[in-house]
């Protein structure tokens, strides 16, 4: 397993990015083999209850679609041209088996896709299992709170029968605590990257928290502290550019090439939603007290903003306003995948409180696959100048 990173930074983040390209898994590999018998959780995005896997004595790996490493040969015949590239991916990684070292796959309630695309796969794959968490929609009162702790705990029982360990609540609170940890750390460099862009870049920072999608989070705890410690001895250039927020790739993913046009073309991103799941929380879990119900709350009551989640206490659209102004960005860019229908339908919400508080945008639609960035490079830096010089 890739334990250890580069003590040089530009290699770590090269290294991270080689990760992300593999599809044959090789770090989930190479833990199997460390651990023999031990099983391996794939979950589809966006939230997940990673730390339920974890306490189980389980991996769990995050999946974000095949890119453009994979010709899709079995999906469009079971899919309609107007479904997402991740879920088709995704699928398509289930029929050519390059899933194989996953003992189970998670879903949950994200959009009509998704669901659809875990009883799909149910059916085009029937040795593995397949599980499907709901979430509430409402979030007022408790009966929300009680509904997700059963979800959680069906879902610990079959967990429990597969990989033949019991999940306790001390090893539900270790794990929530080296969960809180790791959004801690994300957090930090977050942080980091607002204040100090030259030094940390966009893509550099995306490929270091995706990676953690394939490691145990212990290990990424440990990446992620060795990336802290090196950053403030790291130089950078200030460039004339626009400060950014980026909204709309909450669950597929953007080329990470995309991200580096974006940013070459003159964009400084101070935020972002990206690989959204990894950082689903604006507060620690609590470690006291009853550990399911903690999590439940959490979800319900601290959870950040997302087109897969409804909270009518607190609108999407000024939490947006809100995340613009604490970046100090003079402009958010839509980056929304293509017939991705929450992030569509939510564009309307947020254009319209954009126009009235007179912030610049600029929508654009990607596919996972994707390989040229012309016409994107030219939208970008359009925009771009016509904020810069104007």
């Amino acid at each position: 397993m890739m334990e250890v990173l580069s003590p040089n930074i530009e290699r770590t983040f090269d290294q991270c990015a080689e990760l992300l390209r593999d599809l044959t898994f090789p770090t989930v590999a190479a833990w199997k083999q460390e651990h023999p018998g031990a099983k391996v959780i794939g979950y589809f995005p966006v939230y997940a209850p990673s730390e339920i896997i974890h306490a189980c004595g389980m991996l769990p790996v995050a999946l974000h679609g095949a890119g453009d490493g994979l010709e899709l040969q079995h999906a469009d015949a079971r899919f309609g041209s107007f479904i997402c590239s991740i879920v088709k991916s995704t699928l398509e990684l289930a029929m050519t088996d390059r899933l194989a070292q996953m003992d189970g796959l998670l879903f949950s309630t994200i959009c009509d896709s998704a669901r659809n695309l875990a009883w799909v796969i149910k059916r085009n794959q029937p040795g593995i299992y397949v599980d499907f968490l709901h979430l509430p929609h409402n979030p007022n009162g408790t009966a929300s709170h009680h509904f997700l702790v059963s979800e959680y705990r069906r879902l610990i029982g079959h967990l429990e029968e597969l990989s033949g360990n019991k999940v306790t609540d001390e090893a539900l609170r270790n794990s929530i605590a080296i969960y809180n940890e790791n959004r801690r750390l994300l957090s930090r460099l977050y942080d980091f990257r607002m204040e100090h862009p030259e030094r940390l870049r966009t893509w550099e920072l995306y490929v270091l928290m995706r990676a953690g999608n394939f490691v145990p989070v212990e290990t990424h705890n440990e990446w992620l502290r060795g990336v802290l410690e090196e950053l403030p001895g790291r130089s950078g250039k200030k460039r004339d550019a626009i400060r950014v927020v980026v909204e709309g790739s909450f669950c597929e993913q953007p080329p990470l090439d995309l991200i580096k046009v974006m940013e070459e073309a003159g964009c400084t991103i101070a935020d972002d939603d990206f690989i959204l799941g990894r950082r689903w929380f604006n507060a620690d879990i609590p470690v006291e007290g009853d550990p399911l119900m903690n999590m439940a709350e959490s979800y319900q009551d601290r959870s950040v903003y997302s087109s897969v989640r409804h909270d009518f206490r607190n609108p999407r659209h000024k939490q947006l306003l809100e995340k613009v102004k604490h970046a100090k960005a003079q402009a958010v860019v839509f980056l929304t995948a293509k017939f991705c229908e929450p992030a569509c339908f939510d564009y309307v919400l947020f254009k319209k409180e954009l126009e009235a508080a007179k912030i610049p945008h600029l929508p654009l639609e990607f596919e996972e696959k994707a390989y040229t960035f012309d016409r994107f490079r030219m939208e970008v830096e359009t925009f771009v100048e016509s904020l810069l010089f104007e």
